[in-house]
């Protein structure tokens, strides 16, 4: 496969609980956090920001229970929630900046546990500190992909496939790219460096 794995650009630090939960965060409030980040309306990163707070206000696809985590504590909290106190993360491995080039995917693709209800996928988001979409979908599987360049040198990718996407919205972005319908056939796709599969052992 040819792929492009890229370190990430995406340098916002966690706040801590207290002071994530004081910071405004919704749509209604967005002035105040502009005006609290020195961002300036009708800039990118104002637009960067009301997208991110629209998506975590925006409720779940049928089967999704979503959340978005704005502190180090409360993912913990939420992936504990959802999958009990025994927890694992992972999460795709990049030690070094590649180009677009050709990858080998190795025989040795590991599964991450055999039940997808155990699995919580939390995505980094654009914001001035840490925010994370996570959620909880059924029918998912994780694996851990051995991925091996045309120098020799490995990427430990994280790989997620949803099995079933007949409740997803036609337009998405797979389905256009595969030319293929929703709930036609498994969707996978990896995951970038700083995206977190949290699992139940």
């Amino acid at each position: 496969m040819t792929l492009h794995f890229i370190k990430s650009t995406n340098q916002a630090a966690f706040l801590p609980r207290q002071f994530a939960g004081s910071m405004p965060f919704s749509s209604k409030n967005l002035p105040e956090a502009l005006n609290k980040f020195s961002v300036k309306p009708g800039s990118v990163e104002a637009e960067l920001m009301a997208t991110t707070i629209k998506e975590c206000e925006e409720p779940g696809i049928k089967g999704e229970e979503k959340y978005c985590a704005t502190s180090l504590e409360s993912m913990v909290d939420y992936a504990e929630y959802q999958l009990g106190k025994n927890l694992r993360a992972i999460s795709t491995e990049i030690k070094k900046e590649t180009e677009r080039q050709k990858y080998k995917i190795e025989e040795d693709v590991k599964k991450i546990m055999a039940d997808g209800s155990k699995y919580v996928v939390c995505h980094k988001q654009n914001y001035p500190y840490a925010v994370f979409y996570c959620h909880k979908t059924k029918n998912t599987k994780a694996y851990v992909v051995t991925l091996k360049r045309e120098n020799g040198s490995e990427v430990k990718a994280v790989a997620v496939c949803h099995t079933n996407t007949s409740k997803w919205n036609p337009k998405h972005l797979a389905f256009r790219v595969l030319g293929v319908k929703p709930g036609a056939v498994p969707i996978c796709h990896f995951l970038p460096q700083d995206h977190i599969v949290w699992y139940s052992n």
